[in-house]
């Protein structure tokens, strides 16, 4: 794994453009070589803005959205209906607009389907190990201002977690405080991980993930690597790194 790289942006605009660019191109490569690249989908106001950005552009594209499979990085444990659900989100801005094949759209089971969010956990990581490609061509994460990224959060017990793919969450700091989140030894199995994050209040908790010091329990956005890292920020959100 090498280190971790910056790119930054003057606005939140031109991050969410540059960051479709960078993955449209990425899927399409990923094509033209034959394969069907898997991408993990993350949540928030950011990723709303990129795929929203994406449908736009899927027309101009040459990816071929049926050949793409998804999945998430972390998900609420809410019903299926919920606003609060990562998938509903990424459906509404993106899935449902660009042609995908619904076989290729792995969500977390919602509260109203199975009755624990450790029972979502463990039929998730079956769908993984039966569906998936073994990595992610590219998996997307956020940060939150605590610096937790998917939903592992500072000093919680999925920090821990070890030989599993992905773990019920309780007690979560933000509502909703049942989840369902890939663990750090899911995640590390990319070939490109994606950070990305806008805003001032994100600039500590950025600042403390690219520290060269700090602990994962503090900061859990520092335990997640690819084969590549790019943290894509926009001025704000870059503006307590070192100059």
């Amino acid at each position: 794994m090498t280190a971790p790289e910056v790119r930054r942006h003057d606005d939140s605009d031109s991050l969410v453009g540059d960051v479709a660019s960078a993955l449209l191109d990425r899927l399409e490569s990923a094509q033209a070589r034959g394969e069907v690249p898997q991408i993990g989908l993350t949540g928030g106001s950011i990723a709303e803005e990129l795929h929203r950005e994406l449908a736009r552009r899927a027309q101009d594209s040459s990816v071929d959205w049926s050949r793409v499979v998804f999945w998430w990085g972390d998900e609420r444990f809410v019903p299926a209906a919920s606003p609060d659900r990562n998938a509903r989100q990424a459906r509404e801005a993106l899935l449902d607009h660009v042609g995908v094949d619904p076989a290729n759209v792995h969500e977390v089971p919602a509260s109203d389907q199975v009755d624990s969010a450790e029972e979502a956990a463990a039929a998730y990581s079956a769908t993984l190990r039966s569906e998936g490609a073994g990595f992610f061509e590219v998996l997307m994460l956020g940060i939150g201002p605590d610096g937790h990224c998917a939903s592992l959060f500072p000093g919680h017990p999925g920090l821990q977690a070890r030989d599993a793919i992905a773990i019920a969450v309780h007690d979560s700091p933000k509502p909703p405080p049942d989840r369902v989140t890939l663990t750090f030894e899911a995640m590390e199995r990319c070939r490109a991980v994606w950070f990305i994050a806008s805003g001032e209040g994100k600039a500590d908790a950025v600042a403390r993930a690219l520290a060269p010091d700090g602990s994962v329990e503090e900061t859990p956005a520092r335990g997640v690597r690819g084969d590549e890292t790019i943290w894509w920020l926009d001025d704000p959100a870059a503006s307590a790194l070192p100059t």
